[in-house]
């Protein structure tokens, strides 16, 4: 099988310091930003590496960029087609064809994920959304490793933004192997969790048994938490001041609904989307953000939000979920008041013999879109 992967964009396919450390030398000259920046201008003809350059690509890319876009195909046993494809996929369009741009390392990435592909009979499809998810998952993560770097070096030396970032670069050859090491940690913790659910959850399953095949396949908790009146908190900040109030915010979120059993789908500026395999769980991670938010004026970090809970099944694509349920839970979530959570009425009937919950009916309201609904609010159980 030949896979050539579709090239539309929505195709599918705390230290401490020494005592007396120095502080290092502000170096942002124009030759300094020339020498580090190293790419060339568009439309430019290809000039040779940079010894900064050079070493970067040794330390990054694990030797000098020496193929061309058909030396790498012949050395890849591809298509040209082929490798533009997997470029494009990943996020790293090629824009010069004669350009030595690529390594040996490069060579034996692409060999090896669509001999997998071979292998394991991918269709286009398929394949194009394993490569997408890495390109576009490590995209986010090397500009947010980068980003808090430059943040840190800022504040440790005293430096201005651009003496921070290539103070950055300096640190590179250093600081890669580690967060290399760290990812490639990561990332099988989360697949062995992942492993983990799916054991626990489909171990009854068998291949043949009848299932619905309208159905969304997978039955979760999933709920929104969103920041009272975020714009008017955040309108009189600078751009580090916001970026430390929604720093907080995600931070502190992320580790109360791990905490209570729950997982973080992903943050959307002001608010947060999350799962939970049963509604229980659910209901605790709801709990759990709105009395932290009730907290706020206490020094908390996570400012008052607003929460929902919806019960139903889901389609978990691209890193998201997706189905009613969710689009239910983002609209309790915007008549919900402040430090509170709503559940939908299906979902509180679920917790309503668990004794550690109370359940106090709302009045009906009018959704565009959804029609009329019955909301709930959820409290934790008074205990005398």
């Amino acid at each position: 099988m030949t896979h050539d992967i579709p090239e539309a964009a929505d195709e599918t396919i705390e230290t401490t310091e020494a005592a007396g450390e120095s502080r290092p030398e502000r170096r942002a000259d124009a030759a300094a930003l020339s020498a580090l920046a190293g790419a060339a201008r568009p439309g430019s003809p290809p000039s040779a590496p940079s010894p900064v350059e050079a070493d970067l690509d040794e330390a990054l890319l694990g030797g000098p960029r020496a193929l061309t876009v058909e030396g790498l195909a012949e050395r890849a046993g591809l298509t040209e087609r082929q490798v533009r494809s997997y470029w494009q996929a990943l996020g790293l369009p090629i824009t010069e064809q004669q350009e030595q741009m690529f390594t040996e390392d490069d060579a034996v990435a692409l060999e090896e994920i669509y001999s997998v592909a071979e292998r394991e009979k991918f269709d286009d499809r398929s394949l194009t959304t394993l490569i997408r998810s890495m390109g576009h998952t490590t995209e986010r993560l090397v500009l947010w490793q980068v980003e808090a770097l430059v943040e840190h070096m800022t504040k440790r030396f005293d430096l201005d933004d651009t003496s921070a970032r290539l103070l950055v670069l300096d640190r590179l050859p250093d600081l890669a192997p580690v967060l290399e090491t760290q990812l490639r940690h990561a990332w099988r913790r989360q697949l062995a969790a992942v492993a983990a659910r799916f054991t626990v959850e489909f171990s009854e399953a068998r291949a043949g048994d009848v299932t619905d095949s309208q159905a969304l396949p997978l039955p979760r908790a999933v709920g929104f938490a969103d920041i009272v009146s975020f714009t008017k908190r955040t309108a009189g900040l600078g751009s580090s001041e916001l970026a430390e109030f929604v720093q907080l915010f995600e931070t502190r979120a992320r580790d109360i609904i791990t905490a209570a059993g729950g997982r973080v789908v992903k943050t959307i500026g002001d608010a947060v989307l999350y799962v939970a395999d049963d509604v229980a769980t659910g209901a605790r991670v709801a709990l759990g953000l709105a009395e932290e938010g009730e907290r706020a004026g206490e020094g908390m970090e996570v400012p008052p939000v607003r929460v929902s809970l919806v019960w139903g099944r889901v389609l978990s694509r691209f890193g998201d979920v997706f189905g009613p349920s969710v689009n239910l839970a983002s609209r309790l979530t915007e008549i919900a008041e402040p430090t509170t959570v709503l559940l939908d009425r299906e979902t509180a009937a679920l917790l309503s013999r668990d004794s550690r919950f109370a359940l106090t009916a709302q009045p009906e309201r009018e959704v565009p879109g959804l029609g009329v609904i019955e909301p709930v609010r959820l409290q934790w159980a008074y205990k005398g």
